[in-house]
This record gives structure tokens, sequence and C-alpha cells, in this order.
């Protein structure tokens, strides 16, 4: 039988090809949609999926800083058609940065930031709130924890536990002394998500802020922080029980309104704001000492803070943005990820 030869053409393109390295594949966007933009500026959101519903929360106000916060509980059967359940509110706090969690006994937990403007722009003071729902439409009145000036940002709870990072920025020499010194990072621990106890100070330099704490299966520790002094770059930091003693990385990028998940595979997938080129959300593909931003979502102007659920094979993704028509608005992305 007489062989057949391939072109000579072919047989070089395909000798090109061998020569080329190989590219991971990349994330795609599955779809996005508006959800929310009834308020005059919303931002802020996180996302959860709890007893078989959607629920999604972020800040209404006036703009994105001062005024009397309130945070909006969205709730969705399939992810399609949003109703609001709740507007929580507190007389004379902008309730802000809302981050939901599921609590040991089954509660819908969110923690934020409750902070104090008295009309106008500068802040007089700030405190944490939290507030807990038994079935996502009542909620408890915020409580404020830890101490006058914390901002505790996040919590993961693991093993029973509620753990935080909580930032503030340390007090002047003297009311003249500027700029005000180096902001510190503490970690927290809670059995009931209301009273925490200090785990530890992180030594993170460069005015570290928002963090997002998660956890291998066998118990480690990982934590995702923002700088906005030095370089600007986001840290990602390494700890196993009981988290006192804290390994650092410096990424390559810097990072707004961290967030990440560990998907079922092992992989990490995280998302935030990136800066270069102006304001835009982006999904990035995270190691444990690197973050790589990978797709960018339609974004721009004011935005981030992303919440990442993993379900029925997607990422999906709920963030702020002010992209079209100058207006900050909720969105919702569905995200197919390279799963290696």
């Amino acid at each position: 039988m007489k062989r057949q030869r391939l072109p000579i053409s072919l047989v070089v393109a395909l000798l090109a090809l061998g020569t080329q390295p190989l590219r991971a594949a990349e994330p795609e966007l599955v779809s996005v949609e508006k959800i929310w933009d009834k308020g005059s500026h919303n931002a802020f959101t996180d996302l959860t999926r709890w007893h078989d519903k959607w629920y999604c929360t972020f800040r209404e106000s006036a703009a994105h800083v001062g005024g009397n916060g309130k945070l909006r509980v969205l709730e969705s059967s399939d992810g399609k058609t949003w109703e609001s359940a709740a507007l929580i509110a507190e007389d004379g706090v902008d309730l802000r940065d809302p981050k939901f969690s599921i609590t040991p006994d089954n509660r819908l937990m969110i923690v934020g930031g409750g902070s104090i403007y008295n009309g106008t722009t500068t802040l007089q003071g700030r405190q944490p709130r939290v507030t807990f729902s038994k079935d996502g439409r009542e909620w408890t009145t915020p409580t404020p924890v830890l101490s006058e000036g914390e901002w505790l940002w996040r919590v993961t709870w693991h093993d029973g536990k509620a753990y935080g990072i909580s930032y503030a920025s340390g007090a002047r020499t003297t009311p003249e002394t500027k700029p005000a010194a180096d902001w510190k990072l503490k970690l927290f621990v809670s059995s009931d998500g209301v009273k925490y106890d200090l785990v530890t100070h992180l030594d993170v330099p460069g005015n570290p802020n928002e963090s997002t704490v998660r956890f291998l299966p066998d118990g480690e520790m990982i934590a995702l922080v923002r700088r906005e002094a030095g370089s600007k770059l986001a840290w990602i930091g390494h700890s196993q029980a009981p988290y006192t003693e804290w390994t650092w990385k410096e990424t390559k990028h810097q990072v707004g309104g961290p967030n990440f998940i560990r998907l079922p595979n092992g992989s990490l997938w995280a998302a935030g704001r990136s800066y270069p080129g102006g304001a835009k959300t982006v999904v990035a593909r995270m190691t444990g000492d690197s973050y790589e931003p990978l797709l960018t979502v339609p974004s721009g102007g004011d935005t981030s803070y992303p919440g990442l659920v993993w379900h029925d094979g997607l990422l999906w993704m709920s963030y702020y943005s002010s992209h079209e028509a100058k207006k900050s608005s909720i969105y919702l992305a569905k995200i197919k990820l390279p799963l290696e």
C-alpha cells in the first residue's frame, strides 16, 4: 500500500507549532447581567448560596463616602430574578462593606463596617458591626464588635470558629504629626461571631487593610491582603494552626477589594480591582505565592468588591461598577474556569 505524504507546508506548520510554548487555558465570561441599580450609589458586594437560594448584599447610599449607608440584601431562587429581602439600617451610622458567612448553627451572618460621618465626608469614627438571620429576611439589630477604630473586613468559619483580619491606623505621636502611623493588621477569632479574641498581630507593612482569609483541607490559613503604601502590591500569607506564625510573599499586582475561593479540585481563584489603565474588576489565578489577573469583566470607574461562589461548574461573581451611565450598579457574572 502506497504511503501518502503530507504537504510540505503542513509539515512546516506542525513543526512550528511544536516549538511554541503551550498556553494555559484562560477563564471565559459566560454571561453578565445588571441585577440592581435602584439606589443612588450601589456598591461593595458579596454573594452566597444558602438554603438552595442565592443572596447578594451590598451598600446603598448617596455616594461612595459619607451619608448613612444601608445594607441591601437581595434574594433569588434561580440567579436570574432578584427581589429585595431586607434593608438593614442604623441611625447615624454608615453601614458599608457587608460580607456574608454561614455560622455553624446554619444562620446567615453579615459582618460590615460602621462608620460615623456626622453629616460630613470626613471619617469621625468607626467600629465593625455584625447581624444575623435565620431566613435571610429578618435580621438582628447590628451589633458593634471589637473596639473603636477597628475594621473587621470579612470572617471565614473553620472548625466552628470565625477568623478574620481587622485593620486600624496607628496613633499619631501628636495631633499635628502627619502622616499617621502605618496601619496595622490583627487576626481575630470568635466562637459566636460577636465576641472576638486576638490571635496575633500581622507584620505586614505598607498600610495593609482589606483582607480575606481561607482554609486548605489540612487547616492551613491563607490570607490575601490589600496594601496602600510602599509598592502597594498585594501580599499573600500562610500560617498553620494556631495561626500565630506567618510567612509572606509579595505579589506582582495591586489588588482592591480582594476575595478568593478554593475550588473542589484544589485550585485557588481570586478577584478584585485592577488599577493599570483605569480601575477594572478582574478574575485572577492564585497560588500560594502568586496572583495573576486573567479576565477583565465589563467594568470601570468606581468598581470591584466581588463576591465569589462556585456552583454547577461555574464561578458566580457579584460586583459593582459605574461603567454604564456613570452610575454604580450591581452586576452578576458567570465565568467558566480552566480546571487542570
